[in-house]
């Protein structure tokens, strides 16, 4: 399946690099891939615009798109695994608004707080980086975290049981949703629109600059999830028979919940709110290849990038040359799946 969703991912990557307000030929397409990779083997298209849009402006959000959906899926379903309820995913534990808190709180009082500094600029790996960009994007992996260190310290009094958690969980996505509200209540039209349009979700931000940072963040956390892998296999039987068995439940959740929220937060700190891809990635790669997480893991981030290239490509020609938020997409079709997935097989046991 691994080998499959490859091949399959590969290819919507490339027919993705050719459509949108402009579009490529294929073959025209494949020759500013070529000429990119082989530039004294394969000539460039006679159009040279072609190249500074797909190697400018498609191409970094494309690897954007495949490193937030494959991040969002392998943290869903390492918060599946370790809190044994199918239905939860990354967002359970309140990260989602609390990033959402963080970049409205950059958006709306970075003017007040840092003045004309917030409207500057610097450059970063070739690419102009804008402080008030800068901002949204640490205020929302860092307040993002935040929503992790308060859950655990709840849960803590209860031995960071799976139901403990998912109640923080909820408690806190509550409090950080109050701070938004109140974000939006005190500021002005432009900023209000602007933390709108963030937590609707989308690729627009994407540059070389935000995928350079992404690859060793989201590559790193893969290895660390895969290698919990066993564990988690061994702890879907069970706490006890976990404990039994020489794993070490506590330290288990604790390492793979900071490891989840870690990946997440930065992915969403580029992106804004994309939800239901850690919701449905899991399972569809559960009806295919079963529970074992060694291979689970890997397909569920390659099944999450190919779902979210797919939405966002989709977001891209609907409405052109207006683009949609992805995240407008992803809710419909993730609201859908939802319904399905609880209502199948007469209401049996999910997962």
């Amino acid at each position: 399946m691994v080998i499959t969703l490859s091949i399959m991912l590969v290819f919507v990557a490339v027919v993705a690099l050719g459509v949108g307000a402009v579009d490529i030929p294929a073959l025209d397409t494949l020759k500013v891939l070529g000429h990119h990779f082989f530039p004294d083997w394969i000539d460039a298209p006679h159009q040279e615009y072609y190249s500074t849009i797909i190697l400018r402006s498609r191409m970094p959000r494309i690897i954007l798109a495949a490193l937030t959906g494959a991040s969002l899926a392998m943290a869903g379903v390492v918060m599946q695994g370790i809190l044994h309820n199918p239905l939860v995913s990354p967002f359970t534990l309140g990260l989602s608004s609390a990033a959402s808190f963080g970049a409205a709180m950059a958006l709306v009082l970075g003017p007040v707080l840092l003045g004309s500094a917030y409207f500057g600029h610097f450059e970063l790996l070739e690419e102009s980086i804008t402080n008030k960009n800068l901002l949204i994007i640490l205020m929302a992996f860092i307040v993002g975290m935040s929503s992790v260190v308060l859950v655990l310290a709840i849960a803590r009094t209860h031995r960071l049981s799976q139901s403990v958690l998912v109640l923080s969980g909820v408690v806190v996505n509550y409090l950080f949703s109050a701070g938004i509200s109140f974000m939006k209540y005190i500021s002005d039209d432009s900023a209000l629109r602007e933390v709108t349009n963030w937590l609707m979700g989308s690729m627009w931000g994407a540059t070389w600059g935000s995928v350079t940072v992404l690859i060793p963040i989201v590559a790193v956390c893969f290895i660390l999830m895969e290698r919990c892998a066993v564990d988690l296999n061994t702890l879907s039987g069970g706490d006890d028979v976990a404990r039994n068995l020489g794993v070490n439940v506590r330290r288990l959740r604790i390492h793979c919940l900071v490891i989840s929220a870690f990946v997440t937060s930065a992915c969403l700190a580029f992106t804004g709110v994309i939800g239901f891809i850690g919701l449905m990635a899991p399972h569809i790669c559960k009806m295919i290849i079963g529970n074992d997480h060694r291979y689970l893991i890997p397909a569920a981030a390659l099944m999450g990038s190919l779902i979210l290239l797919l939405s966002d490509t989709a977001a891209r020609v609907i409405m052109r040359p207006v683009e949609l938020p992805v995240g407008v997409i992803m809710y419909l079709i993730g609201g859908a799946f939802f319904i399905w997935l609880v209502t199948r097989r007469s209401g049996r046991q999910l997962a």
